[in-house]
């Protein structure tokens, strides 16, 4: 027989296999995820999770849809914390410093106490790349927030009330924009898009079943 182990959702304890997911796990005992649930692949962020387990003092922090339960866990779903993301037009700001003073003048609040990191469920150093953003330094935060799956859990645990999932896209889509050179192909295939050109081959793409469809992604080719 599976190996049966004991959870508490919302203090209310479960007996459940050991192999499940959190996820998994809530659904056998009975919930019905409308919240708190997305991707099921561990990149939309909706299943932010916090968790302990019974005798320790750490609390830890998690996607539900990417981790194990274990016996004796204490458990409960961050559906929702609010990120205040600042309005901008991408296409009017710049890439200085003084764009990220003027929107999230927050991050210049941090005292360095790396919750956010030791709470980020991607292992991010979020505390670095906040210091990258107080300087100006747009593509370091950009390739070091890359990840970021905008679960929001290293904001609920920032004293400072940084919103460091939207300090991290903010520069991510500076770089895009004005940093990072230009890809020649991508702006020869967005030119043929606009021009019509690939009409056809979307045409014939939507024109197939699902099978064909399957067997059509399963048989590609792959760049070395």
């Amino acid at each position: 027989m599976e190996k049966m182990v004991n959870i508490y959702l919302y203090g209310k304890k479960y007996e459940v296999p050991a192999s499940l997911t959190i996820m998994n796990a809530m659904e056998y005992a009975g919930y019905q995820l409308v919240r708190g649930v997305g991707c099921r692949c561990g990149f939309c962020g909706a299943c932010a999770t916090i968790y302990r387990i019974k005798g320790q003092n750490e609390l830890k922090t998690c996607l539900a849809c990417q981790t194990k339960v274990e016996d004796n866990m204490y458990i409960a779903t961050l559906p929702f914390f609010p990120l205040v993301k600042q309005p901008y037009d991408i296409q009017k700001i710049k890439p200085t410093e003084q764009i990220m003073m003027q929107l999230y003048p927050e991050i210049y609040s941090c005292v360095g106490c790396n919750a956010c990191t030791k709470a980020c469920t991607q292992d991010l150093k979020v505390m670095q790349y906040i210091a990258y953003a107080q300087r100006g330094e747009y593509e370091k935060c950009a390739e070091e927030s890359f990840d970021c799956v905008m679960c929001g859990v290293c904001s609920s645990r920032c004293p400072a009330g940084i919103t460091h999932p939207q300090v991290g896209l903010l520069a991510r889509r500076l770089t895009g924009k004005y940093l990072a050179p230009e890809t020649e192909h991508l702006l020869a295939r967005v030119a043929e898009i606009e021009a019509g050109d690939c009409e056809a081959a979307l045409d014939e793409i939507m024109a197939k079943t699902a099978e064909e469809l399957k067997a059509l992604y399963n048989n590609r080719d792959f760049e070395q």
